[in-house]
């Protein structure tokens, strides 16, 4: 078994409390699915934030919507960068798996699609 990275990211209509734990609880449901990981297989998971979302902690939304009461979750703010996409919310899900590099699916959701075009085709 490998630990293998999972990553993915979506974007808020705006900083609310709301916006965080909807995008949150569909973003890692999201990769959990697309991936049929088991909770007990997550060995851990890393959130970031743009600076201008801070109106709660998605981990919070985790442990709360989707039962990960011992799963390890940190939340960090992402580096500042001129440009960079508005309220965007990133998860990295670290598992323990049997699952290939290259058969890993990465999940960009809403606006997060724009960074990630590789993985999308004009269609979706």
């Amino acid at each position: 078994m490998q630990t293998r990275g999972i990553r993915g990211a979506t974007t808020l209509n705006d900083n609310t409390k709301e916006e965080i734990k909807e995008a949150t609880v569909e973003l890692v449901k999201q990769i959990i699915t697309s991936n049929n990981i088991k909770t007990d297989d997550i060995a851990f998971i890393i959130f970031t934030v743009t600076n201008d979302v801070n109106a709660d902690f998605p981990a919070k939304y985790a442990r709360l919507e989707l039962g990960f009461d011992m799963v390890p979750m940190m939340c960090y703010r992402e580096m500042e960068v001129v440009g960079q996409m508005p309220l965007c919310l990133r998860a990295l899900v670290v598992v323990n798996t049997d699952i290939p590099q290259e058969k890993i699916k990465h999940c960009y959701l809403r606006g997060a699609k724009a960074l990630r075009k590789d993985l999308y085709t004009t269609n979706e």
